[in-house]
């Protein structure tokens, strides 16, 4: 006897979650533009200053981690606010090139003078959480409410202006993260990396903007993730730059470069990081490319009105 019984129905896939911050945009459907000084290429230097507690909660590693008090990779990292900082500063300054320091407030307990140096260099200050020991990712939401307000409220008191832009440490949010930024008076994040271009974020509070910051050109995932030697990183800058340039002929692009002190300021990493930046400097005066601040793009993207992605409705 045959069976004529149909097969039950497959079931329908569910909807893949999203995030709901921003919709798809292809950058080859997005319009042409230059920037609003007529330059083609934005290029700005995240320098991440960070501190990290001593004998307690995670932090980038030179050798195995060891059980705490781990001395071996605290002093490597601290190495940065001691001495690899300043010598970043004193290259940035010998290009006459401008950085965007993202501090941890932190620091202004434990390294003010090199807080103060940065402002009275011009450097924008972008708000890197209290420490780079915790993750703001697993707090309750009051807690990094908190934690928010208190960094905006740090700096402010302390070196004069609220910070305008949030790179959290670890680059770990919650759901919620963009609301609580938006609603205590931040115009922009860092935590995104998914454009050349700044977007536009959704959130309970009005839009944010997401301006690009790298995962790739970023000395921790390169030299520490997959061990490239400073050359190598080096070449990295040199070839993203070419590359980004040549597209940037017809819309205007962002190029983020992310350094840590405690890695590229050690000398002989120092030593190609410097010939990596004066290859873009050469370009200087050729008047397609802006060397400038992400806060500078925020406001050149807020002048620029329809040009860039918008949040979802």
């Amino acid at each position: 006897m045959t069976d004529t019984t149909s097969p039950p129905a497959a079931a329908e896939p569910r909807p893949v979650p999203s995030h709901e911050r921003f919709d798809y945009s292809g950058i080859r459907q997005r319009p042409a533009g230059r920037w609003p000084n007529g330059s083609r290429l934005a290029v700005y230097l995240a320098l991440n200053i960070e501190h990290f507690a001593f004998a307690d909660g995670p932090g980038a590693c030179i050798g195995l981690p060891l059980p705490h008090p781990d001395v071996l990779n605290h002093s490597w990292r601290d190495y940065g606010n001691r001495v690899g900082a300043w010598r970043c500063l004193d290259l940035f300054d010998s290009l006459a090139l401008p950085a965007a320091a993202l501090i941890n407030t932190s620091l202004y307990a434990h390294a003010p003078e090199l807080v103060a140096a940065c402002v009275a260099r011009g450097d924008e200050l972008v708000a890197h959480g209290h420490t780079n020991s915790e993750r703001q990712g697993g707090m309750a939401r009051d807690e990094e409410s908190r934690l928010i307000a208190h960094c905006r409220d740090e700096m402010r008191e302390k070196s004069g202006a609220a910070p305008a832009g949030w790179l959290s440490p670890w680059i770990s949010e919650s759901l919620h993260t963009p609301d609580l930024m938006a609603e205590h008076g931040y115009r922009y994040t860092l935590n995104w990396c998914h454009d050349d271009q700044p977007t536009r974020l959704r959130t309970t509070h009005g839009p944010l903007w997401s301006i690009p910051y790298p995962q790739e050109l970023n000395d921790i995932p390169m030299i520490v993730g997959r061990h490239l030697d400073a050359k190598d990183f080096a070449q990295m800058i040199v070839d993203n730059f070419d590359e980004m340039r040549e597209q940037a002929a017809t819309q205007p692009l962002v190029m983020g470069i992310a350094l840590h002190p405690y890695l590229v300021g050690q000398p002989y990493r120092l030593r190609h990081l410097r010939r990596a930046l004066q290859h873009l400097v050469a370009s200087r005066d050729d008047g397609d490319v802006w060397f400038t601040t992400p806060g500078a793009i925020c406001d050149a993207a807020d002048a620029m009105g329809e040009m860039f992605p918008k949040a979802m409705p």
